[in-house]
């Protein structure tokens, strides 16, 4: 019997890796006879960087950068040497979670220093990066980043702009001269899971901004900046940029991702699923095993367990899932396309027991599953 084991992570509980090793370790003692094939995936949040790893097996790069405001900070990101790929996600350099609340500033900050991790990793000879774009404290359509790569943005006195969000709308035009040569070499996959549009109602600006420190007036400001530098954008590289989907994620960064690195937009799972060389590895496997921390609503829309759900009809195979909590009715998991389900809450005397001894729990629902099928 093959079981495929491909799950995200029992967030505040278990990360993908110890829900695999488990899972494995409950199986094995009904059936040890039984192949396991531990595939853990992740969609762009919390833990993928150790998921990525399991796959690309590298290491962990550490440089200095300028944060949101251009001070001095240490940040890391991961590199293969084989195959020559990096892993960046712009929150080390460009994030939220490296500020306090009352230094949120999102008019006045910057991609400069995901930019710099870029350059880092191109001169180390990366030939594929994948850039996590979650998690930005900025809106400043990443000219910080393409600054960073050599792009000089001009206002209508051909003098360069600081590169933050309040400066978008004073940008008439962009000089590519000095771009770094190494960059056209290198492929550029972004996760970017949302795809709000570049500015309007939906866009960057009126989406986003508030929770990054903007009042009312500043969004509506940045959004005509969004707007203004979109023109500027349309005429350098030819595109439409208020059409491309997701253009709006991660302060702009979506369509700077597009522009500035030639890179494609794609779902986190997906680019996990690619990485894992998932659709390859789940042939011929009698059963899934996926999982996650709640199954509900969202989870029908969303990201890990939809993922694993679409490749598993795409084969014909049976899919379990195994979760900390269980939501969805009967009729909704059908309709999923999930063909058993247990729950870690179902075994557990209460919320807090289920927490603090999913892994106990989980083993017995890897157990019960075998018995059962």
């Amino acid at each position: 019997m093959k079981i495929v084991v491909a799950p995200d992570k029992f967030k505040g509980s278990l990360t993908g890796m110890q829900f695999c090793d488990l899972v494995e370790e409950g199986i094995n003692e009904i059936n040890p006879n039984a192949k396991i094939l531990k595939l853990p995936l992740a969609d762009g949040g919390d833990g993928t960087i150790e998921v990525i790893n399991y796959y690309l097996k590298g290491r962990t790069i550490n440089i200095e950068v300028n944060n949101p405001f251009f001070k001095p900070i240490k940040a890391s990101y991961l590199f293969a040497d084989v195959p020559k790929s990096a892993f960046i996600e712009m929150a080390e350099a460009s994030g939220v979670k490296l500020l306090d609340k009352s230094e949120f500033d999102v008019k006045n900050a910057t991609t400069f220093g995901t930019g710099e991790l870029i350059v880092d990793a191109v001169s180390k000879g990366a030939m594929t990066i994948i850039l996590g774009i979650g998690g930005s404290a900025t809106n400043d359509c990443g000219i910080g980043m393409a600054t960073a790569l050599g792009y000089k943005f001009l206002d209508v006195n051909n003098k360069a702009v600081l590169p933050i969000g309040k400066n978008l709308i004073d940008i008439t035009s962009i000089d590519d001269s000095e771009v770094n040569p190494k960059l056209k070499d290198v492929t550029f996959k972004i996760a970017c899971d949302v795809t709000n549009p570049l500015y309007g109602n939906n866009g960057a600006a009126f989406v986003y901004a508030k929770q990054k420190g903007a009042t009312e007036s500043e969004i509506e400001m940045l959004d005509s900046g969004l707007q203004s530098f979109s023109k500027v954008l349309d005429s350098h590289f030819k595109v439409d940029s208020q059409r491309v989907k997701g253009a709006g994620a991660a302060g702009g960064m979506g369509i700077a991702s597009h522009c500035f690195l030639n890179g494609h937009l794609e779902s986190g799972i997906d680019i996990m699923k690619d990485l894992a060389n998932f659709n390859e590895k789940i042939e011929n496997a009698d059963w899934i095993i996926t999982g996650e921390g709640k199954l509900d609503r969202q989870t029908l829309s969303g990201k890990t367990i939809n993922g694993v759900v679409e490749s598993a009809k795409n084969h014909k195979l049976k899919i379990a899932a195994f979760c900390g909590s269980n939501e969805l009715s009967e009729i909704e998991l059908n309709e999923f396309g999930i063909d058993y389900v247990d729950s870690v809450l179902d075994k557990a005397d209460n919320l807090d027991d289920a927490i603090k001894n999913a892994g106990k729990y989980l083993k017995i629902l890897a157990r019960e599953f075998v018995v059962k099928i």
